[in-house]
């Protein structure tokens, strides 16, 4: 199940490892040659690193260092690295000692040794603790729903619960059939039955839905499949094998456990670990931007309405997660009120309002929402993680309560600040259907290249005025 996170997570840890040798590598000739001022030019020494850099990410990785992180006793991985330090030690003497005798310094190599050993375990026992951290937190973490009871169940169940460093919480269980001692799966919440399976998944935050069926009960969840993928949920299975079209299917142990994974979305660890940096990097300057133009916006508010300066307003994220989404204020106070008494004026076709000329928006709202300033603040939902600069718009509660099963698809990622909708000129279209099926093929097309092309047109967009009111 995790097969993707722990590759991404390895390839990270290489990365880190790397730099982490050649800082050790200069902190040790900086403090040598700080006590002894003795030491030639550290490019005379440099080329050591070619023999230092493979040698310890092999001896690394063959310790099992990559592979064991999650699973393994700290105190098991601090014997590891002592061993890998003691091993890359003999190795980097010996190639030395033939390579260059008498012009390499000895203590050099003993104190960069001993600095990387230091280095390289504070760095795991950092990630390791900082991972642990933010899971107990509630970052980065899916809920999985499981359909199925009994041994099977239950054996899953405890898997999970026994690793709480992967990030996966048990939102509760469903069993398949409501006979008389069938309906059990050991400290889990029983949500409900088979028969109202999606109408769980919408009342409740799930990411994954995990079947633990017996071979017979397979062919009666056909449907069930079919949907849990309309509406954009990863559906896993603890069973036999058999033939059913999805968009992405892997087939994988887990922990023994054979699982066949059918995905709604086709983003994996490594493009979402890219689009998240994206996202980073992004909101840091989109902030800069904030905080520049922030005293003028303010003002400017403050001036013609009284009332807070942002506006923040529930919104449902990833697979029905809420968060407070956060503008500047481009209303009167009372415009959540006024809203019911305008809804016969609604634009829009389905789950969403907009109407022109909106009595409830300010003059200096009409203007920074022209210009979607309004929307600066959501730079900080993105550092946070709660939304992406590109993806889906933000939905409320009360939209998300009427939409079908293949709208909900348009939730299973993170919301952005802008999307495909934004940038097909939002204000003609209106049929909510419309929106989604642009939701939709975003998600279905996603590359990161469709993030940059698509941030590049918003600029545009802004720029020329056109699209938004």
């Amino acid at each position: 199940m995790l097969k993707q996170q722990a590759r991404l997570f390895a390839k990270l840890s290489v990365l880190l490892d790397a730099v982490t040798l050649v800082a050790a590598f200069g902190l040790a000739y900086g403090l040598l040659q700080l006590r002894y001022h003795n030491l030639k030019e550290i490019h005379e020494y440099a080329w050591s690193l070619l023999i230092i850099l493979p040698t310890w990410l092999l001896l690394l990785s063959y310790s099992g260092i990559y592979g064991s992180m999650r699973t393994r006793k700290f105190g098991k991985v601090f014997g590891q690295l002592f061993k890998v330090h003691v091993a890359g030690g003999m190795v980097l003497t010996s190639v030395i000692y033939l390579a260059d005798p008498m012009g390499f310094s000895r203590m050099l190599i003993a104190v960069f040794i001993i600095i990387s050993f230091v280095l390289i375990t504070v760095v795991k026992a950092t990630v390791k603790l900082l991972l642990n951290y933010f899971r107990r937190k509630g970052y980065n973490v899916r809920y999985v729903l499981i359909v199925g009871s009994g041994e099977k169940a239950t054996h899953f169940a405890k898997l999970v619960r026994a690793h709480s460093d992967w990030g996966l919480l048990i939102a509760g269980f469903i069993p398949y059939s409501d006979r008389q001692g069938d309906e059990h799966v050991e400290d889990c919440i029983k949500l409900g039955t088979i028969d109202n399976l999606d109408d769980i998944c919408k009342r409740h935050m799930v990411d994954e839905v995990v079947f633990s069926l017996n071979p017979e009960q397979m062919s009666l969840i056909d449907d069930h499949i079919a949907s849990l993928q309309e509406m954009g949920l990863t559906v896993r299975m603890v069973i036999d094998l058999f033939d059913i079209p999805t968009a992405r299917q892997e087939i994988a142990l887990f922990h023994g456990i054979p699982m066949l994974t059918f995905y709604g979305k086709a983003f994996d660890a490594e493009q979402l670990f890219l689009k998240r940096c994206l996202d980073i990097v992004g909101s840091l300057f989109g902030l800069v931007i904030t905080g520049l133009l922030f005293p003028f916006i303010a003002l400017s508010v403050r001036l013609e309405s009284k009332g807070p300066l942002f506006f923040g307003q529930n919104r449902v994220g990833e697979n029905g997660r809420i968060f407070k989404c956060w503008k500047f204020r481009s209303m009167f106070v009372d415009a959540e009120d006024r809203k019911k008494d305008l809804m016969s004026q609604n634009e829009m076709q389905g789950a969403m309002f907009k109407i022109k000329n909106d009595p409830r928006v300010t003059r200096i709202g009409k203007i920074i929402r022209k210009a979607s300033i309004d929307e600066l603040p959501q730079f900080w939902n993105v550092l946070k993680g709660e939304m992406s600069l590109v993806g889906t718009r933000p939905p409320t509660p009360d939209e998300v309560a009427t939409y079908q099963n293949w709208h909900r698809k348009r939730i299973c990622i993170k919301p952005g600040i802008t999307g495909l909708w934004q940038v097909s000129g939002r204000s003609q279209i209106e049929d909510f259907d419309e929106v989604v099926r642009l939701d939709i093929r975003y998600i279905e097309e996603w590359s990161l290249w469709l993030d940059i092309k698509l941030l590049a047109k918003t600029v545009l967009v802004v720029v020329v005025g056109r699209g938004a009111r």
